[in-house]
């Protein structure tokens, strides 16, 4: 029995950059081929039994309007892509935890830059933030999408981040962009360019690998790499990817979120004004 693809899924949460997930969500199943899931994750039955309709009145009650929610995220993806094929789940409990446990197996996981239950106080991001340090799928964190045109931007590290690359190659070629390879070669305060031949040679070796992998899985695009020097890694992709399309950078590490991320896709994350991709793979 064939396996039916992986379908890119979106978390909804009513807010103004759930809603901007989802359109973005939308196009992108659309250049990729995939269904689009999109799911809204209710926190009331974690605060109350009382989720059915108020006596006499109709359409009321918790359990109601958080249907309406999901209802009004499969509309808007309805409207920004007609004829996308759409699916929709409502479910109870954490959204993070929740929205992991989806991802499995998926194309891709989309979500707002902040919102899904941020009427409880959480903090900015919180639920973003560890999805992309917890889905077992590449994580897309949509911000304003500044420059629809712009390039697709991977990040490169010393290992060549293989599977960020295969990411970026996979989105560029969907998308029929651009793609700028870049690694940043670390400076620390002080140390003068006299003493980095050494490191100026393994960063160009690394970034050549690193575009000779990328012609190969994506011979139709254009594409271009460029070797940064920074005392500051994120920062320096940041500045890179200052008019990308999206950004896509490696997650590594394991134990606390943080760590589990990565330092730099942390930094990227928080400050990158477009979207951006985490590439993960986990089971």
């Amino acid at each position: 029995m064939t396996q039916e693809p992986g379908a890119v899924v979106v978390g909804y949460d009513g807010s103004d950059e759930a809603a901007a997930a989802v359109r973005w969500a939308a196009r992108h199943a659309r250049a990729v081929n995939r269904r689009l899931h999109v799911v809204h994750c209710s926190l009331w039955p974690l605060l109350t039994r009382h989720l059915g309709p108020v006596p006499g009145v109709s359409g009321s009650g918790l359990e109601q309007s958080a249907q309406a929610v999901l209802e009004e995220g499969v509309a808007q993806a309805a409207a920004e892509v007609p004829g996308l094929q759409v699916r929709s789940t409502l479910l109870h409990g954490v959204p993070a935890q929740l929205l992991a446990r989806v991802s499995r197996g998926e194309e891709l996981l989309v979500v707002g830059s902040r919102g899904l239950g941020g009427f409880l106080g959480l903090l900015v991001g919180s639920v973003s933030l560890e999805l992309a340090a917890t889905a077992a799928c590449p994580v897309a964190v949509i911000r304003q999408d500044l420059h629809p045109d712009g390039p697709v931007v991977a990040a490169v590290d010393a290992s060549g981040s293989p599977t960020a690359l295969e990411d970026a190659c996979a989105l560029a070629t969907a998308w029929r962009a651009p793609l700028e390879v870049v690694h940043v070669q670390h400076q620390p305060p002080g140390r003068r360019r006299s003493d980095t031949q050494d490191s100026d040679s393994d960063a160009r070796t690394i970034l050549s690998s690193a575009l000779a992998h990328a012609r190969a899985a994506a011979p139709a695009i254009r594409i271009d790499g460029k070797i940064l020097t920074d005392s500051s890694v994120p920062h320096a992709i940041l500045q890179a990817s200052a008019e990308a399309r999206i950004v896509v950078v490696g997650s590594q590490g394991q134990g606390i979120l943080r760590e589990t991320m990565g330092s730099t896709a942390h930094a990227v994350l928080h400050h990158a004004q477009d979207p951006v991709l985490i590439s993960r793979r986990g089971s």
